[in-house]
């Protein structure tokens, strides 16, 4: 008994790492859901894409044990698509250890009997390994890095990518909308939250135990407490990052709000300076606009028509370090995508050019009134 509830609790466990790294790589998550005579693991859609999948955990990484358990979730996961024609089977294996011979070992086998079926390999190293249509950007090797690992199923960063957005989402009713693109309800609790955020139940869930244990929910709802402490850690996780920028110019010139219209994408936005002017929050000119871009580093040549600036740069493209946060919250001005507020405040606070002084106005104007009325 003692083995099989140490299996429940190894399954339960990745069930819930699958749901939250999925989400934070913009995949919508529906779990334990009836289909058909099944009841599957997990509905996983993007755009156009969507799987379904069956999860399977085991604490040792030898091939002679894994296969088989791969084996079977790939017979379910083909059971599952049969039913649901719609969605492609993904069969996933979480397992406390794997080495890259075992992953090579698993490409061999799916490339000799079960072709057209995508499959993943997790690990408490951190080594993820996924083959399928739209699951490349899941993959990730620690050792390759030859940096420290890091384990898979650690407890989550209180300023993790999602858990910025869910910040926001907490904070949006007390913020204007033209401020912040976000869902303003009161929530009651983690499935309410999840719901309104579009992230899993289960990383609301961790989201708000972890808000509760560091003392910054109030004890009977759902409302953020010591909320001047929250921006200032806040604000301090942010510039921990030094993100990646390039100087470029447009092919054909003009201003940047005419070619982000033209482009009109969700993941392309005004930032920083250019982000508060266009939020009436400027306080900082001569700066060249700043612009997040989910395909930062390779433009499309088509849609978005740039070259490195060989001289004075027509905007800075900026790498998003958390994406789903940032593009999220964006709201829309005349047309042009523009961060929020709370974004540009996190962001502008380190630049070299009065950043301080922009970020100090953008507290006053919208931080300080909600840090006052929490009344802590």
């Amino acid at each position: 008994m003692e083995r099989l509830g140490s299996r429940i609790k190894e399954e339960f466990k990745a069930e819930d790492l699958v749901a939250e790294l999925f989400s934070a790589h913009g995949w919508k998550v529906k779990r334990q859901l009836d289909i058909g005579p099944f009841e599957i693991d997990f509905l996983l859609r993007k755009g156009q894409l969507a799987y379904v999948a069956e999860v399977k955990a085991f604490s040792e990484g030898r091939p002679d044990r894994v296969i088989p358990i791969l084996s079977q979730a790939i017979v379910q996961a083909q059971a599952y698509a049969r039913v649901r024609p719609d969605a492609r089977p993904l069969a996933i294996v979480y397992l406390g250890a794997a080495s890259r011979s075992l992953v090579k070992q698993v490409q061999k086998f799916v490339g000799d009997f079960a072709q057209g079926v995508a499959v993943g390999v997790m690990a408490d190293s951190g080594l993820r390994h996924f083959v399928g249509e739209g699951l490349e950007g899941l993959n990730a090797d620690p050792d390759a890095s030859r940096g420290p690992a890091k384990s898979a199923g650690r407890v989550p960063q209180l300023f993790s990518d999602l858990n910025q957005w869910m910040l926001k989402v907490l904070l949006a009713p007390e913020i204007p909308e033209p401020l912040l693109g976000a869902p303003r309800g009161v929530y009651r609790n983690a499935s309410e939250l999840a719901a309104a955020a579009n992230v899993s139940l289960m990383s609301a869930s961790r989201f708000i135990r972890q808000l509760r244990h560091e003392g910054y929910l109030d004890a009977h709802r759902l409302k953020l407490v010591r909320r001047a402490d929250l921006f200032r850690r806040w604000q301090a996780a942010v510039l921990r990052h030094s993100p990646n920028e390039l100087a470029m110019a447009f092919v054909l010139g003009g201003p940047i709000e005419v070619h982000l219209r033209q482009l009109q994408s969700r993941d392309a936005g005004l930032a920083l300076f250019a982000a508060a002017d266009a939020l009436n929050l400027g306080h900082v000119s001569g700066v060249p606009p700043h612009v997040y871009a989910s395909k930062w580093a390779r433009p499309d040549q088509k849609d978005w028509p740039v070259l490195p600036a060989a001289g004075k740069p027509d905007f800075i493209l900026r790498e998003p370090s958390a994406p789903q946060s940032i593009f999220r919250g964006m709201v829309n001005r005349n047309g042009v995508p523009v961060c929020d507020a709370i974004q540009v405040w996190l962001d502008v606070s380190a630049h070299p050019s009065r950043g301080l002084e922009q970020a100090d106005l953008i507290y006053r104007r919208v931080l300080r009134p909600i840090v006052e009325d929490s009344g802590r």
